[in-house]
């Protein structure tokens, strides 16, 4: 029963992020009335914290590897005060200060569970073994895809039946509720004893191979990031598919979800950056597609979901089984070099946000308003371009990593 709670709390952790990434922008704009480059300027703030927050946390779970049950807790207690806390604000003078106070708590929950879950793989594994290591990434990975899922229709669902304020209060309590059910039922797997190792450095770091690892893993988490913060205003008001963003959102997760085995076993059979290799260029051609699409095009944009949602699945998967191998194989420990590796992801993230809201914003576009022709090019460059030329670095470096990982 050890893996099938392993997909639980990643469940947990991933219906967690998804409001934090994609639903936040929207739901700060829309319906708290804060101005676009407000947005960034926040998440960029939360991101310098996590600068230092990130590592101390993976250094925390290293140093007291005996208390893993309680930092688990802790993460899911966090995450079920922290949603309904955020999704239940309403516009006030003091607003954009009570959103910071509450997304520090929700990304500081959110890290230490995400650190802890990726950083103990050994222990969580049925042996350190590549394959088991592989084995259990496509379990955590699913988990977190459902919980995806999830997160993308729920708000939709909730509207539908008549909850308030587009669903969002309604959302934050099922989340709330989510991460109660997910603390309970996976405390048995963190009672295992826990697979520790020597200390983290740099040097170690570099001699494993993980330092590279960690670079192309911040190139390639751009162009999703930029993606994921536009992903509402690029359907409702660049495509003009207004309510099909939930069931987009579902087919893109959903295709990422069913791709996850199917590149587990390339990635046993051919090796992981072959098998990258051949992931990757998907999410190129979904840019390039999404590039030229007319408004309205909702079966193109389908077609676009399902081809970048398979690249993702591969990303998922692969590399952060590629991180945990390195680390593993050279006896180091996984949770402080996690800790790193998270902080890279959310660095990605704030990046986007920080560049891109700032810009749509000096571009005169407006969430669901009537937009001119320039801020939604913009917008398409924003959405499309850009990140197709990072993909494309991210390529580069899968190319240059050693045939042998």
């Amino acid at each position: 029963m050890v893996y099938p709670r392993v997909s639980l709390y990643a469940l947990m952790l991933a219906a967690a992020g998804i409001p934090l990434y994609i639903h936040l922008p929207r739901f700060a704009s829309v319906e708290l009335g804060i101005a676009l480059g407000t947005i960034g300027t926040v998440l960029l703030i939360i991101r310098l914290i996590d600068l230092v927050q990130d590592p101390l946390l993976g250094w925390a779970i290293d140093r007291w590897p005996q208390a893993q049950s309680l930092f688990a807790m802790a993460a899911a207690g966090g995450l079920a005060i922290g949603f309904p806390l955020l999704f239940m604000l309403r516009p006030g003078p003091e607003v954009v200060t009570e959103l910071v106070v509450i997304l520090i708590l929700l990304f500081s929950a959110y890290s230490l569970g995400t650190i802890l879950l990726y950083g103990r793989s050994a222990t969580l594994a049925k042996r350190p073994e590549p394959q088991d290591l592989m084995t259990l990434a496509a379990f955590r990975e699913g988990g977190m895809l459902a919980g995806v899922v999830i997160a993308a229709i729920a708000p939709s669902i909730l509207f539908a039946m008549g909850a308030a304020a587009q669903g969002y209060p309604a959302f934050g309590v099922l989340l709330g509720l989510i991460a109660v059910l997910a603390g309970v039922l996976t405390l048995p797997i963190w009672r295992r004893t826990p697979i520790v190792g020597e200390a983290l450095s740099l040097s170690g770091m570099a001699r494993a191979g993980a330092l590279r690892l960690l670079v192309l893993a911040l190139v390639n988490s751009l162009p999703v990031a930029i993606t994921s913060t536009l992903f509402l205003f690029f359907v409702e008001d660049r495509l003009g598919l207004t309510g099909k963003a939930g069931p987009l959102l579902v087919l893109f997760f959903l295709t990422a979800g069913l791709s996850v085995p199917v590149w587990t076993r390339a990635s046993h059979r051919l090796g992981p950056k072959a098998t990258l290799l051949i992931a990757m260029p998907l999410a190129v051609l979904g840019f390039v597609g999404a590039a030229f699409l007319a408004p309205g095009n909702l079966s193109g944009f389908a077609l676009i979901c399902i081809a970048s949602g398979a690249a993702l699945g591969a990303d998922m998967v692969i590399l952060p089984a590629m991180f945990s191998v390195a680390l593993t194989s050279a006896g180091l420990n996984a949770s402080a070099a996690f800790g790193i590796w998270s902080f890279a992801g959310k660095l990605g993230l704030a990046l986007a946000a920080f560049t891109v809201l700032p810009l749509l914003g000096q571009s005169g576009f407006v969430p669901g308003q009537i937009n001119d022709p320039d801020a939604l090019a913009v917008l398409n460059i924003a959405y499309a371009i850009l990140p197709c030329i990072l993909k494309l670095c991210a390529i580069g470096m899968v190319l240059a990593l050693p045939s042998r990982e």
